[in-house]
């Protein structure tokens, strides 16, 4: 039987070696996996136009990443049937979203029968603003002779109907109640979500 000196060395090297290893690896997957969970789960997302819903959050069988950001965020998503939640962090020209800037929010006449509007800072918070005006819903706008709704936001109060921001990184969540979006959004046919035009910025 032959036997190996055993270089203590050698050894060490190798076990720091690894243990290196390992220690990069694990701060890259779980940072990689944070950076992908941010803005929402990584997977199943449906864009439409400037705004982003995840619809398969609302069931059971969501898919790890799904239950991985809703553990994160704290989130509690709509039930099927009971509606769906749409996202925007950016305009829709692709420009992410400020709150030092004035968008116009429009035309507002989505398929349900219940709706709100609201902006949130980039700490997931209803925005801070000196007007106490965190949301619009369906029954508080004002409508055109169409039945659409437009809601103006930014720092400064403007005409119309006003939902107040503040500066840094924001974006609009739009809740649909009993809309038959919340079970047929996978295919995107008769979605009127409205656009979200810059006005510019103060």
């Amino acid at each position: 039987m032959v036997e190996w000196p055993l270089d203590g060395a050698l050894i060490l090297r190798n076990t720091t070696g690894f243990a290196l290893a390992l220690t990069i690896g694990a701060t890259l997957g779980l940072g990689l996996t944070w950076f992908s969970l941010r803005d929402g789960p990584i997977s199943g997302a449906v864009d439409i136009g400037p705004w982003r819903t995840w619809p398969g959050l609302g069931y059971s069988e969501a898919d790890p990443y799904g239950r991985a950001h809703l553990a994160r965020t704290g989130d509690l998503p709509l039930g099927a049937g009971e509606g769906i939640a749409f996202f925007a962090s950016r305009d829709s020209s692709g420009a992410p979203l400020e709150g030092a800037c004035r968008y116009t929010i429009a035309p507002i006449a989505p398929t349900a029968r219940w709706w709100s509007l609201a902006a949130y800072a980039a700490n997931r918070r209803p925005t801070p603003n000196a007007a106490e005006r965190l949301s619009f819903t369906s029954a508080e706008v004002t409508r055109d002779s169409s039945g659409q709704a437009t809601v103006v936001t930014g720092p400064t109060a403007q005409p119309g109907d006003w939902l107040p921001t503040s500066a840094g990184r924001i974006r609009f969540v739009l809740h649909l109640y009993d809309t038959p979006l919340a079970t047929g959004v996978g295919s995107r046919q008769g979605m009127d979500l409205p656009t979200i035009k810059a006005e510019g910025c103060e």
